[in-house]
């Protein structure tokens, strides 16, 4: 067998040898999905380097053992593309056997038929050889069959083209490549063919440049998959991870365009028009000044940032993770979006329970010292007064003398007790039962008046009620008596001698208003402020009479827990004026 090589065949045997290693070094370093692609790279290495074997000899035996050598790739490598792109894109069969099998019948009856055309004329109707060219080439009358196979090629061509394009049609930019490298390597070698086969391009009217065109298409293939890992990680595994994060995912690259983005990023409040792959950050971020100056920064960072939407604010943990190379060099920038709007809640309701919990333990240290001195002494004090009076060394009339101090001591102590008492019951487990009804505020008005007249008496202090009767509320009556009784002993307490208490009710559309108000020394900036937060405070009044600061935070909790509100004005100096909203009675059967 003489070998003449010429251009052509030295550039065939030449790519299909390189292509050829390239293959299979792919094959045996790949993924399952790969090599089959690697297969498909195969039989274009041994379709062009036996055509090239062809071009290189000049007798019909010898031209037509390397055609029959060229068919063990031709006949094949339609059918790998196809395989490969069913691979590629996870493509599930329920009998995967019997695919592969419908796959692969032409492509074997196409090489049986080529082997044993000789008996059957079925591929190949007549054959000879040219010598019209610069060298021998094979002159080939067409049988049936061959048409069959080459309509089975295009067409497995252009199925894996579509599966592969459906699938992947919707990518980022950075697979997008990845996907059209992929087409072109499908399509590219078969506009080559269709310009041989209607003699639209067809050098020396017999040289088929479709082996050329595969070798060259995947010899760019090759060195992609080898030096860049092409398909190591396939875009449908990519898709599903980024589909699967809760955290919105942007990427940008070296000119802050966006590259790619997860559907996750989409909650954030971007207008979707300016969301495009290859737009400029921005204009996607212009009305974002922060994150624009996050971006510029192209640094590890993390922040976080409040967006205002139409009703409401999130509260977004924004991290940048910049995508630097191997030589130091800004490649771009990958910024993570994380709603901890939730999170943010949460963490300010723990830190506000964790402060009433700690105000609610400081309060009931405060209080176990209330039991054991404020009570303490005053019973023990009368135990005393009790045992000395017995024993002879204090005097009847002694002992009367002492009487209306101790009397005014138990009067306060009585009602530091009913406080104590009530404060417990609201730490119970539960709290209080409120039993809302209703009662004329006046009645229990006149009630705590002739209670607390007599301490004020000591003071000179008169406590003046309008006159309006028959002024009903719906309220728990127990917590009422126990708010108005703390309101005005304490105007008793801070007021100073000879000045009135003037209270007053105020009919209003849905409300009784209540307004107890004193001309003493008033309430500090300071401690209006921590009534309206509930927390407890002493203060000794005019007369240095002692107190618990438990009285206010009841005061304002029964309130509450009665549906009305507490307003409280003061000005040091001149005194306070405290007002109690209570819901009037019959609202609620009217508003029914």
């Amino acid at each position: 067998m003489e070998f003449i090589f010429n251009p052509f065949s030295i550039i065939l045997i030449f790519s299909g040898l390189l292509v050829g290693g390239i293959s299979i070094n792919i094959i045996f370093k790949v993924e399952e999905a790969t090599r089959w692609i690697a297969l498909t790279m195969l039989c274009a290495a041994i379709w062009g380097f036996f055509y090239g074997m062809e071009l290189s000899v000049s007798t019909s035996e010898a031209i037509m053992f390397f055609i029959k050598l060229e068919y063990i790739g031709i006949s094949l490598i339609g059918a790998f593309w196809l395989i490969f792109s069913l691979k590629y894109t996870s493509h599930k069969s329920k009998n995967y056997g019997l695919l592969l099998t419908s796959i692969l019948v032409i492509p074997f009856t196409t090489y049986l038929l080529v082997l044993s055309n000789d008996y059957h004329h079925l591929f190949y109707k007549s054959f000879n050889v040219s010598n019209s060219g610069p060298f021998p080439t094979a002159k080939i009358e067409i049988g049936p069959w061959y048409y069959v196979n080459l309509l089975y090629t295009y067409f497995v061509f252009l199925l894996g083209n579509l599966i592969i394009w459906i699938r992947f049609r919707s990518s980022g930019q950075l697979f997008m490549t990845q996907t059209r490298l992929m087409l072109s390597a499908g399509l590219i070698p078969l506009v080559f063919n269709l310009f041989y086969k209607t003699h639209i391009f067809r050098p020396f009217e017999s040289i088929d440049l479709t082996p050329f065109a595969f070798l060259l298409t995947y010899l760019i293939l090759g060195f992609a998959i080898l030096k860049y890992q092409l398909f190591n990680i396939k875009p449908i595994a990519r898709n599903k991870v980024m589909e699967a994060m809760t955290r919105g995912v942007l990427v940008l690259d070296a000119q802050s365009k966006i590259v790619d983005f997860n559907p996750a990023f989409l909650n954030f409040n971007i207008s979707s028009k300016k969301l495009k792959i290859g737009s400029r950050a921005e204009k996607t971020f212009n009305n974002f000044p922060h994150m624009l100056h996050l971006i510029a920064s192209k640094e590890a960072k993390v922040i976080e940032s409040n967006f205002s939407y139409k009703e409401y604010e999130k509260v977004y943990q924004i991290e940048t993770i910049p995508l630097i190379d191997k030589k130091s060099s800004y490649n771009g920038l990958i910024l993570l979006f994380e709603d901890i709007t939730k999170q943010k809640l949460q963490n300010e309701t723990l830190k506000t329970q964790a402060i009433e919990l700690q105000q609610l333990n400081n309060l009931k240290d405060k209080y176990f010292s209330i039991i054991s001195h404020d009570l303490k002494g005053p019973i023990f004090g009368i135990k005393e007064l009790i045992y000395l009076t017995y024993t002879g060394l204090v005097s009847k009339d002694e002992f009367m003398e002492m009487l209306p101090a101790v009397s005014k001591n138990m009067e306060q102590v009585a009602l530091l007790l009913e406080n104590l008492l009530a404060w417990s019951s609201t730490q119970l487990r539960g709290g209080e039962t409120i039993n809302m009804q209703e009662f004329d505020i006046y009645e229990i008005l006149i009630q705590q008046k002739g209670i607390l007249e007599r301490i004020a008496n000591e003071k000179r202090i008169e406590i003046q009620i309008d006159h309006c009767p028959k002024t009903f509320v719906l309220a728990d009556k127990n917590m009422i008596e126990l708010v108005v009784r703390n309101l005005i002993n304490n105007a008793i307490k801070f007021s100073q001698k000879k000045h009135p208490i003037k209270i007053s009710i105020h009919e209003e559309s849905k409300y009784i208003k209540i307004c107890i108000e004193d001309f003493g020394k008033g309430i500090s900036e300071e401690n209006l402020s921590k009534i309206q937060r509930g927390i407890s405070f002493t203060t000794s009044g005019q007369n240095n009479e002692s107190g618990t600061g438990l009285g206010l935070v009841l005061v304002k909790d029964y309130i509450q827990k009665n549906n009305g509100e507490l307003e409280i004005t003061s000005q040091e100096g001149k005194g306070s004026k405290f007002c109690v909203k209570l819901i009037k009675g019959g609202t609620i059967k009217n508003l029914g």
